[in-house]
């Protein structure tokens, strides 16, 4: 594996995005679609353009083109048909959502994390809940399908069980830009720490997941949960979320965040459509690794190293 590029400042712009306005009564899924991803490139727009501020990266949450549902995920897959490691062809993507993030991305000259989509594999019909990243030049560099499917039942609250209708993703997923280099995961991905583990122990810098947490789960462990995995990797972690829908069958707990390898909360949204701008200092990972360096005290003579068969 090359070495991690070397981290440097940068500025990070979540994009916590709220239903579009203006649907017309009783719309197609084609429709739904349409406007979601109308709404999704005026909200990119929108950071993309903040005056002073204006960011490296940006994030989309989960699911941003889709209703959230294992009974939507079937009607709104998109085809992708990309391979790690081999140039993509955008122009010829069947992809609608692909072709407008990749247009997005090279006309502002950004990093774009895509929240995520639900992907139909050509080749075996299976579906998948994938994220997608783009490079400023406008290119597909990396994809993460959702590796743990959330399929949970807490009695008289919430049951939810998503592989009636997707697929796992089978591997670990992060990418080098100029100045970080940035793990994926999806969601459910952050409630099992190994995930995290790895993509920090191959050198990650910052894990960003884009996720719906629900307004049971995300009061719960939203926040306890990416607090822990910063802490425990000593890494920026941070989680992107829709704004929530009181009319939508799914309703998100929002407060998409960023905390720092301390622990620390950098920014938070609340509930409703929000961008959440902040920068990203590398001091604070090398301050807190520097203090408390439990990066060079781990014992593998005693416990396995969960990176060590990660292919690198």
């Amino acid at each position: 594996m090359a070495p991690a590029p070397e981290f440097k400042q940068f500025r990070l712009a979540l994009i916590q995005l709220g239903s579009p306005t203006g649907i017309t009564e009783n719309p197609t899924e084609t429709q739904i679609k349409e406007a979601n991803l109308k709404h999704a490139r005026d909200m990119i727009d929108q950071a993309a353009n903040a005056p002073n501020r204006e960011p490296n990266i940006i994030v989309l949450p989960e699911c941003f083109n889709s209703p959230y549902g294992h009974v939507h995920f079937p009607v709104y897959a998109e085809t992708i048909g990309y391979t790690p490691g081999q140039e993509y062809n955008v122009e010829k993507s069947t992809s609608q959502s692909v072709r407008m993030l990749s247009e997005a991305a090279s006309h502002h000259r950004v990093w774009l994390i895509a929240g995520s989509i639900p992907e139909r594999d050509i080749a075996n019909g299976k579906i998948y809940n994938t994220c997608t990243v783009f490079s400023p030049e406008g290119k597909l560099v990396a994809i993460h399908r959702k590796v743990h499917l959330f399929d949970i039942d807490i009695p008289g609250k919430i049951k939810f069980k998503e592989s009636e209708t997707l697929t796992g993703g089978s591997s670990t997923t992060f990418f080098d830009t100029g100045f970080a280099r940035i793990g994926l995961g999806i969601c459910y991905d952050v409630r099992f720490p190994e995930l995290a583990m790895i993509a920090a122990r191959k050198g990650c810098h910052v894990l960003i997941y884009p996720g719906a947490f629900n307004t049971t789960t995300g009061p719960l462990h939203w926040k306890l949960l990416q607090r822990a995995r910063a802490v425990d990797n000593q890494v920026f972690f941070s989680m992107c979320s829709p704004a929530r829908d009181t009319k939508a069958g799914y309703q998100a707990y929002g407060h998409s965040m960023v905390v720092d390898p301390f622990g620390e909360v950098l920014g938070e949204a609340k509930e409703h459509e929000e961008i959440v701008h902040l920068t990203i200092d590398p001091q604070l990972l090398h301050a807190a690794r520097a203090g408390i360096p439990v990066t060079t005290q781990r014992r593998f003579d005693i416990y396995p190293d969960v990176s060590s068969k990660i292919a690198s």
